[in-house]
């Protein structure tokens, strides 16, 4: 299979830059994106039966149960752009669901090509997610890390000291956000190594560099 014509799924922890990835990922190869997170929230707001079932468990607070997200996805991929391929991005998460999503591809006569994990240290995520200060005014987004606002502590765009540190961007939570990460995804890791699909490519460093090496693993993976 060529790469405008794979099947792929991209693995990473939260804050690995997994979003830019696939965006490039598939400008380069002409495939489809289908974000999970994309699809529930669309579905969701088009009040589809499906969207509707899922709206019950999220205002519950619960997960969205397996066999709905496998009907999501299995709709999505029937649409005629994923005839030519497409990147999951946000699924699978787990074993059960690496199993049906098995299970539906093989009975659509197609299977994965490739596993992309993005590999990234977890004090590395911790600083570049804890590192998120948001301008309680005006919404401006800086990483003290990265994009640092230009005076400390000051919003470039409407110039009050009313940078904050959200909630969710908090050293424990992140913390907590990489261990759920870990024990779901490690096994996943796991089983798709066992199968031969597996690529692990290094996610620090430069956007661009990190895209050639995912396109590299990718024709490794068509060859």
């Amino acid at each position: 299979s060529r790469l405008d014509s794979m099947r792929l799924i991209l693995l990473g922890p939260p804050g690995a830059g997994k979003g830019t990835q696939a965006k490039n990922l598939v400008d380069h190869c002409g495939i489809a994106h289908i974000s999970t997170g994309d699809l529930l929230r669309k579905a969701v707001a088009d009040g589809t039966p499906l969207g509707q079932a899922a709206h019950r468990f999220m205002k519950a607070g619960e997960l969205v149960p397996d066999d709905l997200i496998i009907q999501m996805v299995e709709d999505r991929i029937a649409e005629a752009d994923c005839a030519e391929g497409f990147l999951l991005d946000g699924f699978p998460r787990t074993v059960p669901q690496a199993d049906a999503l098995g299970e539906m591809l093989k009975r659509k006569g197609l299977k994965i090509d490739v596993v992309l994990l993005l590999v990234v240290d977890d004090d590395d995520l911790v600083r570049r997610l804890s590192g998120r200060r948001s301008c309680s005014q005006r919404g401006a987004v800086y990483n003290l890390v990265f994009s640092p606002p230009k005076r400390d502590g000051i919003c470039d765009a409407c110039g009050s000291e009313a940078l904050i540190q959200r909630e969710d961007d908090k050293e424990s939570t992140v913390r907590n956000r990489l261990k759920v990460y870990h024990n779901q995804t490690g096994p996943l890791i796991d089983y798709y190594k066992a199968l031969g699909l597996l690529k692990a490519v290094d996610g620090g460093g430069k956007i661009e560099t990190i895209t050639a090496q995912l396109i590299e693993a990718m024709n490794s993976a068509a060859a």
